[in-house]
């Protein structure tokens, strides 16, 4: 029909062509009235509009087309007989689109819209150009109803931009991104892999309800862009991790990350040298990322309280004071490093999350982890008999046992980390039977017990001792 169609456009225009050459054999009155009417017929006869979407556009590559490629790739039609499945470095899966030659039939708010995939084979005939590698044309076409064209443009070419943005992200393969030093390469001042982390919320050893609050605060922030603006924030949010070491702090970012599919920015402060370089390092940062700064207690001297300047020696020259005042402003502050967490220039991009880990949450100067800045702080503690029972489901693949109880008991007396439990759980042989890991733990849970039985029977006993040996006295027991 549509073929039919642009036939017959076709010869109305070769008749408008021979009207012109009468132009000047009528009064421009009565060509002018003619041609109003012809308008009118042509719009009877062929109502619809043509937007094509090449695949380059002043030679680089259409953003647009290749939303448009993901976007038609989720479209079953029963008349797409012939599709193309492609696989990118980037993706997750495969990439399914239509073949050329094909068509879609798509509708939106009541308008029936059709694309098709074209593509144009034609020789090189540029200077220098090999005959043999002729130059392909791809594009994609979309037919519409004129009546439609306000929604088109307005709504619906939107619509399909949104989508393949989520589509694509979905596919998209995940990165951790590390700092060279601060210094700039061929890819920027990051340096990146691909994240293929196994960690997810389902694995992770922490009490059921605390892991929910943390899920429904993601999915929270991720839903939130309208809500940011409203309240005339940056997207963004901040979580700080603390506990003692081998809790799962690192596991728990992981997590997030594949929870949301965001990146990942691991920020090493030791490699950043000024204020103006960690400014640089942010606005490398994509949207729909983490940066991680891990053990920010003794990453660099921003920690605790601030300090006030010391007096300067009166022998001090001019010149040696200028130079200590260049010499300090080039330094990383504490001042830079809350500028990079909410100041102006965090806002550069949308919908990022930045998260502190920390072993000594007493150390950290409490400006740098107020609310607002770290909005969520998370306590990463010792194992607990819940977080035992997620650690045996992953480890052994159990969910209860008669040793449970012995477990329960011995795990709430002492302070032992997950890590450790995780440790004792995994199968040391090819048998892997859950009572062998079990009665393991169980000895370690009981030398650990007796061992903090030693240590609080040692510090009783030391106050004593002390008093004994700064002044002996009989009455001192």
């Amino acid at each position: 029909m549509v073929d039919t169609l642009t036939e017959l456009c076709s010869k109305l225009a070769g008749l408008m062509f021979i009207l012109g050459t009468i132009q000047q054999l009528v009064p421009h009155s009565f060509y002018k009235r003619i041609k109003s009417l012809w308008h009118r017929l042509e719009n009877y006869f062929y109502p619809y509009v043509h937007i094509t979407i090449d695949e380059f556009s002043d030679d680089k590559r259409n953003e647009v087309y290749k939303l448009v490629k993901a976007y038609l790739g989720t479209k079953s039609n029963k008349d797409a007989k012939y599709l193309k499945a492609e696989k990118f470095k980037k993706s997750k899966s495969l990439a399914v689109s239509l073949d050329d030659g094909e068509e879609v039939i798509d509708k939106f708010q009541g308008a029936k819209l059709c694309w098709r995939s074209y593509k144009e084979t034609f020789p090189d005939n540029s200077p220098g150009a090999r005959s043999q590698l002729p130059i392909e044309k791809k594009c994609y076409t979309l037919t519409f109803n004129k009546k439609h064209q306000d929604l088109v443009t307005g709504q619906y070419l939107k619509h399909v931009m949104e989508e393949g943005k989520a589509i694509e992200f979905k596919n998209k393969k995940q990165r951790i991104y590390s700092n060279d030093n601060g210094y700039s390469n061929w890819y920027g001042m990051w340096n990146h892999i691909n994240f293929e982390h196994p960690a997810t919320f389902d694995t992770l050893a922490m009490d059921p309800k605390k892991k929910e609050e943390i899920i429904n605060d993601l999915v929270a922030f991720s839903k939130g862009k309208d809500y940011y603006s409203k309240v005339g924030k940056a997207w963004k949010r901040g979580y700080l991790l603390y506990g003692p070491p081998g809790t799962g702090k690192s596991t728990m970012i992981a997590a997030i990350a594949n929870f949301l599919n965001y990146d990942i920015y691991d920020l090493e402060l030791t490699s950043v040298n000024s204020n103006s370089m960690l400014k640089k390092l942010l606005m490398e940062t994509t949207s729909k990322s983490i940066i991680v700064i891990e053990d920010i207690d003794c990453s660099i001297d921003l920690t605790g309280k601030r300090k006030n300047k010391k007096k300067k020696n009166k022998e001090t020259t001019k010149d040696e004071e200028e130079a200590s005042g260049n010499k300090e402003s080039d330094k990383l502050t504490l001042s830079g490093l809350l500028n990079f967490i909410d100041g102006i220039w965090s806002a550069c991009g949308q919908e990022r999350i930045i998260i502190f880990t920390t072993n000594h949450v007493d150390k950290l100067d409490p400006a740098l982890i107020r609310r607002g800045r770290m909005d969520m702080h998370i306590e990463m503690s010792y194992c607990r008999y819940e977080v035992f029972k997620v650690l045996a489901k992953n480890y052994l693949g159990i969910e209860t046992h008669p040793l449970f109880q012995q477990i329960q008991r011995l795990i709430e007396e002492v302070d032992v980390s997950p890590c450790d439990v995780a440790e004792n759980l995994m199968p040391k042989n090819a048998s892997g039977r859950p009572e062998v890991c079990l009665e393991s733990l169980i000895q370690v849970l009981n030398k650990a017990k007796k061992k903090a039985s030693l240590n609080s029977q040692k510090n009783k006993k030391l106050p004593t001792k002390l008093l004994k040996n700064l002044w002996p006295s009989k009455n001192v027991v």
